[in-house]
């Protein structure tokens, strides 16, 4: 499967049943979230960056193609797709800039992408990293998603830690990106990659997890048991989207 291939509902890489995609060698997708102890980046904020992120990995010209990440990220979708947030700040984050990778900003997030590597063979300047510690917050309350643009719906019954839903958002991102054509990726990349990442309310949930939209289903590997994560909507929009977004700095 490539990064063009959409992935067959009873085979994804999001569900936490046994398929054949355990078989094979199984790679894992860097985040590094840029974590200054003084001025640490909104939780909101970090989990839009942290999508944005990976849609721009996966539209990359290096991973497509003969690119030099494309056989990476080709092995890596035909395993299960695996996310790791890592924290960095200082010299590590300075560290960190300097490997093969995108750096993404926000309003106030910055988040390093880096091509997969083999589930044991992180490069020594992101192994040494942390992955607890993105425990981050909200200075205020988050404006009411952009109904134009798609949304990361979260599961309000889940308590996750910052960098565990980053990876969530970065899967339920990637899920949208799937189930777009050609056309609607390049309208959404031109958009900046807009999107919105808000908890949904039990209400809502009880009908976004019951409905057609893609769904995230956590294998259980972390934190949490196995079980739905993430609800994604409106990623049948994106081709009314405007052309720039300022904060969605790349």
């Amino acid at each position: 499967m490539s990064s063009d291939d959409p992935t067959p509902a009873d085979d994804s890489p999001f569900h936490d049943e046994p398929t054949v995609r355990d078989e094979a060698r199984q790679f894992v997708l860097p985040l590094v979230v840029h974590i200054e102890k003084a001025a640490p980046p909104a939780r909101t904020d970090a989990l839009e960056t942290a999508a944005r992120a990976v849609l721009t990995i996966l539209s990359d010209e290096r991973s497509l193609g003969d690119g030099v990440w494309a056989q990476a990220m080709r092995d890596w979708q035909d395993a299960r797709i695996r996310k790791v947030v890592r924290r960095a700040r200082g010299a590590e984050w300075r560290r960190a800039e300097t490997l093969p990778g995108i750096t993404v900003t926000g309003r106030s997030a910055e988040v390093r992408v880096f091509p997969p590597v083999p589930l044991d063979g992180w490069p020594k300047d992101l192994a040494r990293l942390q992955v607890s510690g993105t425990d981050l917050d909200d200075p205020e309350p988050p404006a009411p998603a952009d109904p134009a643009a798609p949304v990361l719906w979260l599961n309000p019954e889940l308590d996750m830690s910052a960098g565990k839903t980053m990876a969530q958002t970065g899967h339920g991102a990637q899920l949208a990106w799937w189930e777009l054509s050609e056309k609607e990726r390049i309208a959404w990349r031109e958009a900046g990659f807009a999107l919105s990442v808000r908890t949904a309310d039990p209400a809502r949930w009880s009908e976004l997890s019951t409905s057609e939209r893609p769904l995230v289903r956590d294998a259980g590997f972390t934190e949490i048991a196995p079980g739905l994560t993430v609800a994604v909507e409106g990623h049948d929009r994106v081709d009314a989207l405007p052309k720039s977004v300022p904060d969605a700095a790349v």
